[in-house]
């Protein structure tokens, strides 16, 4: 299955792709957050390039526990300039993080060709029109407000993603750009994390390319009692069990690392 992204040819199968994180915030739960620094958040996004990225994901809000709404305005005026600069230089395909059709349809005018909405759908079911209209792939996310399920989670969360799915494909998206994503850190305590880890080869039947975005979280701290700044190397443990689980996709701070752990894994596999 291959999607044309951004200029781009992605094999879904064929190997497992990075993208970069451009949090363009000064609130992040990361602690990379750039704030209003245009030239910081474009520098940070070709240096992923460089080491490695196949594509970034710009992001204007916080989404940690606990954050500030902002206004669509705002979000906008974060990230307009940052997705243009980066679509224009980067040669990558660039991502626009939101669950808010006024910025993803800011960020399409920018220049990005996905569309990452951590609400699956829910906040804002008009952008899956956006993403079909304009040709972009669209990154459906599970997410809920509290950590009780009634049921099986793992069931319950690709119930989420089928839906999501289906109304995205309904709207026009082609299949091989639904990208599913089940949601690490959302709406998941932490040993809901870690099953939802244990069975992300279950994801692989809705039929849809699979990301994982696994960096920094706090489930990995929680786990070896470590702040976020020395999260390295239980993220790195993240990503290569997600690659060898069938992750297509992996969301990550660290590229230069991830890159070389992801060669690794894929190799393995």
């Amino acid at each position: 299955m291959v999607a044309e992204i951004g200029g781009r040819s992605f094999e879904w199968g064929s190997r497992t792709y990075v993208m970069g994180i451009v949090n363009v915030t000064p609130d992040s739960f990361s602690g990379d957050g750039l704030g209003a620094d245009l030239e910081a958040a474009v520098e940070q996004g070709l240096r992923m390039v460089r080491e490695g990225a196949d594509m970034v994901d710009v992001g204007g809000e916080s989404t940690r526990p606990g954050h500030v709404p902002i206004t669509t305005a705002e979000e906008i005026a974060r990230v307009e300039s940052v997705v243009r600069r980066l679509a224009d230089e980067a040669g990558v395909p660039v991502s626009i993080d939101t669950y808010k059709e006024e910025v993803a349809a800011a960020g399409i005018a920018a220049g990005a060709t996905i569309l990452n909405d951590v609400w699956g759908l829910t906040r804002s079911p008009s952008i899956a029109d956006l993403a079909a209209r304009h040709g972009c792939a669209l990154v459906v996310m599970h997410n809920q407000d509290g950590t009780e399920y009634s049921g099986d989670l793992m069931d319950e969360v690709m119930r989420f993603l089928a839906v999501a799915a289906s109304r995205a494909m309904a709207a026009g998206v082609p299949k091989e750009k639904v990208i599913v994503d089940p949601g690490i850190g959302f709406g998941k305590t932490a040993d809901q994390n870690w099953e939802v880890m244990q069975r992300l080869d279950e994801l692989k039947e809705l039929g849809h390319p699979v990301l994982i975005g696994t960096s920094r979280k706090s489930f990995i701290g929680k786990l070896l009692d470590l702040p976020v700044g020395d999260r390295l190397e239980g993220t790195t443990a993240t990503v290569v069990a997600a690659v060898l689980r069938g992750a297509d996709i992996v969301r990550v701070h660290d590229v230069m690392q991830m890159v070389r752990a992801v060669r690794v894994a894929d190799r393995m596999k």
